[in-house]
Formats: C-alpha cells, structure tokens, sequence
C-alpha cells in the first residue's frame, strides 16, 4: 500500500510542475509578445521623427 501512495504523490507532483512549467511559458509569451510591439512602436515613431 506504501508504494502505492508514494506513487500517487509522485504522479501528482509530476503534474503540478508539469501545470506550472506550462503557466510559465503562456506568461512568458505575452510577455514576449508585448516586448515585441513596444519595440516595433519604438522603432516606427524612430522612422517618423527621421522623415
């Protein structure tokens, strides 16, 4: 019965971070993301003061 439950717990751990690794990257994509437009914005209103 031990290893049964020890098993288990494992199993649930193994999700849990899988659950959290799997937050992280959606976060870290927006992030991404958002970097990504600020730096384009960025680099437009740079084109537009130089014309």
């Amino acid at each position: 019965m031990k290893s049964i439950n020890i098993r288990r717990l494992s199993l649930r751990s193994i999700f849990v971070a899988l659950t959290l690794i799997g937050a992280l990257i959606a976060s870290g994509c927006n992030t991404m993301e958002g970097v990504g437009k600020d730096t384009q914005a960025t680099g437009e209103a740079i084109q537009d003061a130089a014309k």
